[in-house]
């Protein structure tokens, strides 16, 4: 049974993070601005496009930094 709680652990930890995950993806579409900061490309033709968040993944990242810096375990 210890082996089951080692693996349980992680299992809720990364469905508690999918579950997070999901909850922002449907708030996403509310913020207007955020697949428009400067820094995010988007060129194309007649019939395709191209989308080159930068501006939003430096965000992002910046955001994911501060949040585990904050919660670490020491």
């Amino acid at each position: 049974m210890a082996d089951s709680e080692g693996f349980g652990r992680p299992l809720f930890f990364f469905g508690a993070l999918l579950v997070a995950a999901g909850i922002v993806l449907m708030l996403a579409s509310r913020i207007s601005w955020l697949g428009r900061l400067p820094g995010d490309f988007s060129f194309g033709g007649r019939s395709w496009r191209v989308y080159l968040p930068l501006g939003t993944s430096l965000l992002v990242s910046v955001l994911l930094t501060l949040f585990f810096l904050l919660f670490r375990r020491r």
